[in-house]
């Protein structure tokens, strides 16, 4: 009965949590007019009309500036920063464990924790006005492991222009417990070359609200609106040795760098050393493919990784974690009288160990680019 108890009070606590937010921002609309908002975007650059009272973030989507939130503007990924040149009130808890000194200072905020009340003044980058929303048809979907599927789709109402690497926003709809349109950002697999289509690499999370709706209810037909291209997670034009380390759906960046490097003829230009970890062997996938690149391509190397492989695996390639096969290659096999870049992709502790790795090898932090999952 006392474990009862204890398990029950957290759940009531909650509950009660969970209705006083919605009850004071049911009563803040109500009680609140705040009427119409000026935002003043890059001194005079643009300047918008809006009805107060919603969050910055999704305020600029209404008027088709999209500013990057992978998360979905849960306040849980730190992606959505903007500068704001006026007062709208002190950092909220939510904001600061994303934000550096230098940019609390500088009154760097999350535009998702913003609500605007009054007039405004703010600063984005300008590459942000090219970013768009697309209406994509699912055209193939495909389940290249257990849990992943790749997601094709056909824009019907405009092509995209972006790089080798970097990410889109998809939006599914209103289903079962869900009550609004949900976003979420992951990374493109497809080619830039291919600007009529999208491809995504889809891992389901559990409890996830875009991956459950897309491994359980997507069909091929279906349509959903996509904006893009996100992200400064590109290959730099240097002559440096590429060491790239991915997991799981974090494929999918790096399947649209190398493709995108056969179709410009890069694939002899640089030495690329592609790192993927995984469990066991039912998580790998393009293995054929990428033997196929490493076998065409005398300066790609691909270095598949089993952490936990199963007898029935019969694996004989490299087994640990991917971190002690990283660090191995770089301590005996790379060689290290050229420069190197690293190019990560995956969750946030597998990041930082890889960066960990790299700079205990003298690779230079600022030689390391990212892409880290939310």
């Amino acid at each position: 009965m006392e474990l009862a108890t204890v398990l029950v009070a957290p759940v009531a606590l909650s509950a009660i949590s969970a209705a006083l937010a919605v009850l004071i921002s049911v009563t803040d609309k109500i009680v609140n007019n705040y009427g119409e908002v000026a935002i003043d975007i890059n001194n005079g650059s643009r300047s918008l009309k809006v009805t107060g009272g919603t969050n910055m973030l999704v305020t600029l989507a209404e008027s088709a500036i999209f500013v990057p939130s992978a998360c979905g503007g849960r306040g849980s990924c730190g992606e959505c920063k903007v500068k704001v040149n006026s007062d709208v009130g002190p950092h909220l808890p939510t904001e600061i464990p994303y934000l550096t000194n230098e940019q609390l200072e500088e009154n760097i905020r999350l535009s998702c924790q913003v609500k605007l009340k009054s007039d405004v003044d703010i600063e984005i980058p300008e590459y942000l006005f090219k970013i768009q929303q697309y209406q994509g048809v699912v055209e193939r979907i495909r389940d290249v492991t257990h849990d992943i599927k790749e997601v094709y789709f056909k824009l019907t109402d405009g092509e995209v222009d972006f790089k080798a690497g970097q990410y889109g926003q998809i939006e599914v709809p209103p289903y079962g417990k869900v009550k609004g349109p949900t976003q979420r950002a992951y990374s493109m697999s497809s080619v830039p070359g291919d600007s009529n289509h999208l491809e995504f690499l889809i891992r389901l999370v559990p409890g996830g609200i875009v991956t459950t709706y897309v491994h359980e209810h997507l069909q091929e037909g279906h349509k959903m609106k996509i904006i893009a291209p996100f992200g400064d997670f590109y290959v730099r034009d240097t002559d440096a040795q590429m060491i790239c380390v991915a997991g799981g759906s974090g494929m999918a960046p790096f399947k649209s760098i190398f493709y995108d490097f056969v179709g410009n003829g890069m694939m002899d230009k640089r030495d690329i050393w592609y790192f993927f970890g995984a469990r066991t062997k039912k998580d790998l996938f393009y293995l054929d493919e990428l033997n196929e690149l490493q076998e065409k391509y005398e300066r790609f190397h691909f270095i598949p990784a089993l952490s936990e492989p199963e007898e029935s695996d019969k694996w004989e390639g490299a087994t640990g974690l991917i971190t002690e096969v990283l660090d191995g290659y770089l301590r005996d096999t790379i060689p290290t009288s050229i420069a190197k870049e690293g190019y990560l992709c995956g969750s946030p502790g597998m990041l930082d160990a890889c960066m960990a790795v790299m700079r205990s090898h003298d690779m230079a932090e600022d030689k390391i680019y990212f892409d880290k999952f939310a």
